[in-house]
C-alpha cells in the first residue's frame, strides 16, 4: 500500500505538501537558510467549496453524469444553489493545491477519447488522493474510490475526481444514479485489476505531478 506522498509547488513561495498516513502537513522553503521551515501543521480542506478545476472545453465527451454535474454547479442548480467558479491552471499540482486550501473539486475525468482518463494511477492519482484523503478529503473516478483501485501496470490510467468530501460526494450521487451500465463496468474492472484500455507510450502532452 501506499505509505507516503507528497508534491512541491513552485509559485510566489515553494512549498512542500506532504503526508505519511498521520495527516497532511505544509512547508514553505526559507531561502535566507535553505530550508523548509512547517508553515501548515495541520491541512484540512473546506468540508465544500464554490470553486470547480477542469479542462470544460472537453464536456461534450465527458461521460454523461460527469457533464451533468459540471453543468449543474456552474449555472447554480446544485445542492448549494450557488453558481460555482471555474478556474483551471491546467497544471494538476498548482490545481490541486488550490483545492486543498480552498476547497471545491478537481476533475481529470474520463472521456470518449481517453475512457480511463489521462492521469496515472501510480504517481498522480494515488499520491495525490491519499493527500487529499488525509486532509479529510475524498477521491473517486467516478463510481470507485481511486485508493481502492490496485495498480497493474507502471503507467495505468484513472479518471480523477477529487476535492471537498461534500462536493465530491455530489458528484458520485450524479454516477450513481446513472443508468448506462457500460460506465459501471468499466470502473468495477478498474477495482478487479483488469485495465479497460491499453497503454499506449507515445511522446504526448499530459498532466504531470512533480
Amino acid at each position: 500500500g501506499l505509505v507516503a506522498a507528497g508534491y512541491v509547488l513552485y509559485s510566489s513561495s515553494t512549498e512542500l505538501v506532504f503526508t505519511v498516513g498521520r495527516g497532511c502537513i505544509g512547508f514553505t522553503l526559507d531561502a535566507t537558510i535553505g530550508e523548509f521551515v512547517l508553515t501548515r501543521p495541520s491541512i484540512r480542506i473546506p468540508q465544500r467549496g464554490s470553486i470547480y478545476s477542469c479542462n470544460q472545453a472537453n464536456l461534450d465527451l465527458w461521460d454523461e453524469p460527469m457533464r451533468e454535474y459540471i453543468q449543474n454547479i456552474s449555472q447554480g442548480k446544485g445542492e448549494t444553489g450557488k453558481r460555482y467558479t471555474l478556474r483551471y491552471i491546467g497544471s494538476m499540482v498548482g490545481d490541486v493545491h488550490r483545492t486543498l486550501l480552498y476547497g471545491g473539486l478537481f476533475a481529470y475525468p474520463a472521456d470518449e477519447k481517453h475512457p480511463d482518463g489521462k492521469l496515472r494511477l501510480l504517481y498522480e492519482a494515488a499520491p495525490m488522493a491519499f493527500i487529499l484523503e488525509q486532509a479529510g478529503g475524498k477521491a473517486i473516478t467516478g463510481h470507485s474510490r481511486v485508493m481502492d483501485i490496485p495498480p497493474v501496470t507502471v503507467h495505468q490510467r484513472v479518471p480523477v475526481i477529487l476535492g471537498s468530501p461534500e462536493d465530491v460526494e455530489e458528484c458520485r450521487k450524479y454516477f450513481e444514479k446513472s443508468d448506462d451500465p457500460k460506465l459501471r463496468q468499466r470502473c468495477q474492472n478498474r477495482l478487479k485489476g483488469l485495465e479497460t484500455t491499453p497503454v499506449i507510450m507515445r511522446d504526448e502532452p499530459r498532466e504531470e505531478v512533480h
